[in-house]
């Protein structure tokens, strides 16, 4: 499994620290840029500095390897 990736109830999660909302915010836009080349959406949950993403594939309601894909994106861009 990527790095500090938890599986929970069937989802990928990961929490994102950044040093102000500026910066998490642009993380999250990179991350769009990402899932929409991928055509595969996260769940994105953003307060202030910090940014949670939970991964899973929707029509499967299961964790598949779109979602270690995704994952493994999302770490190349902290």
């Amino acid at each position: 499994m990527q790095k500090d990736w938890k599986n929970e109830n069937g989802k990928l999660i990961k929490l994102f620290k950044f040093k102000d909302f500026k910066e998490a915010i642009k993380f999250i836009n990179a991350v769009g840029e990402i899932s929409e080349s991928l055509n595969h959406h996260p769940k994105i949950i953003n307060v202030y500095n910090s940014v949670e993403i939970q991964l899973w594939t929707h029509d499967q309601n299961a964790i598949t390897d779109l979602d270690y894909n995704l994952a493994e994106e999302i770490d190349q861009l902290n």
